[in-house]
């Protein structure tokens, strides 16, 4: 088989629930679907691995699925990193020029962001991502690009997205040792939002809760930037424990029950519905009110968002949302999660359907594939921001001072 030819693009999404591989050509009229992997997840625990050959395998797994598809070898990819190690904060930084206005240059944007970037971090953190939210130039605020304009001094706001140095590794590791090169690694709801989000929704303000199997990664955009980020360590994996728990029978079979008579909202299910539930051991199995099904799983939902809405709340980003949220996962998949969402947080809230692209098979078209299917744009986005760009920004820019306009 031929090396993986340039034009192509690959995305690797190693979840706690499934490892998902997606691969684009980029054409002349933008991204066409070339083929795709999916695979269980083994050895990862709320996004972080815990057992690397387990993880390895999966991927493997995933990847040589993806190649059958697409024709072509998967060499190189963008690899997603999230969970509950994720950190988010704000910063800001700037340089004065003197008594007199001058025309800013590239090398004094470069600057400015350097002196935003110098924020202590433990030794165990690792900068993900820095993304500018605005520059101001003297006391005018909302600049997006200063390239070219006179000020006597230039200020940067940024939010930084921090990572564990050891959890980001131990996924680039497993990539690299199912064989493929990690070009890139990006906070997946950053890469998610491409699919997902609109224009207006960015300005406006909006929160993108991705609710996987480990844990709940937000972002929060405000006037087209990053305000803010974090992960809420509940997903989609503890409404399945719940279940489990609270109806004696194995995880499996408490996930079977999640997907087929769940509801986030008890009062949803008919009182008179019943359910067989497989007993654990050998003993026979049990119809059960279905209505039970509920009454688990709607407290652990109201847990979820009322801890999203803590957290959006003390880093005084929840008034600002105001376009509402939307969640996208597997987990937001779960009948009566948006009643709950819009109950708990008092505002509108709507599933993430992807953005499809040419010749993708409907599948992929749902709510649990909109990280790997945004993280595919984002590559795309990100290669077409560098190609303008003049040298010398940097990797670790992410290309992220062209805005997204759409």
């Amino acid at each position: 088989m031929p090396s993986q030819p340039p034009n192509f693009i690959t995305a690797v999404d190693v979840g706690s629930a499934k490892t998902c591989v997606l691969v684009a050509e980029i054409g002349e009229n933008g991204l066409r679907y070339r083929g795709h992997g999916i695979c269980e997840s083994r050895g990862l625990r709320k996004g972080v691995i815990t057992e690397l050959d387990k993880a390895v395998s999966s991927i493997q797994k995933a990847v040589e699925k993806a190649e059958d598809v697409a024709g072509v070898p998967v060499e190189h990819a963008l690899v997603g990193v999230a969970g509950a190690h994720i950190r988010g904060m704000n910063s800001h930084g700037g340089i004065t020029f003197g008594g007199r206005s001058r025309e800013i240059t590239r090398e004094d944007i470069r600057q400015a962001v350097d002196k935003a970037r110098t924020v202590p971090l433990p030794g165990d953190r690792e900068i993900l991502h820095l993304l500018p939210q605005e520059f101001i130039l003297d006391d005018q605020h909302g600049v997006q690009d200063p390239t070219g304009m006179m000020a006597t001094r230039l200020e940067v706001r940024v939010h930084i997205v921090t990572a564990s140095s050891s959890a980001t590794q131990n996924v680039v590791t497993a990539v690299n040792k199912a064989g493929v090169h990690v070009d890139d690694t990006v906070f997946e709801p950053l890469a998610c939002a491409d699919s997902v989000l609109r224009a207006d929704e960015r300005e406006l303000g909006i929160c993108l809760a991705d609710l996987g199997a480990g844990s709940c990664d937000l972002i929060v955009f405000q006037q087209g930037a990053v305000a803010h980020t974090a992960v809420i360590p509940v997903g989609g994996d503890h409404f399945t424990s719940d279940l489990s728990v609270g109806m004696c029978t194995a995880l499996v079979e408490a996930e079977s029950l999640k997907k087929n008579f769940g509801n986030a909202v008890a009062t949803l299910i008919p009182e008179g519905n019943e359910v067989e539930v497989p007993s654990v051991g050998d003993r026979p199995s049990r119809l059960m009110p279905q209505r039970m099904v509920g009454e688990i799983l709607e407290p652990r939902a109201r847990e979820l968002f009322e801890l999203l809405r803590e957290n959006l709340r003390q880093a005084g980003v929840l008034d600002h949302c105001i376009a509402g949220f939307v969640l996208s996962g597997g987990a937001s998949r779960l009948p009566g999660i948006l009643d709950v969402a819009e109950s708990v947080l008092r505002k509108a809230s709507r599933r993430a359907w992807p953005t499809p692209m040419a010749r993708m098979p409907a599948l992929l078209a749902e709510p649990e594939f909109a990280t790997v299917l945004g993280m595919v744009y984002y590559g795309h986005r990100a290669r077409i921001a560098r190609g303008l760009q003049d040298g010398g920004w940097g990797s670790r820019m992410k290309a992220m001072f062209a805005k997204k306009g759409a």
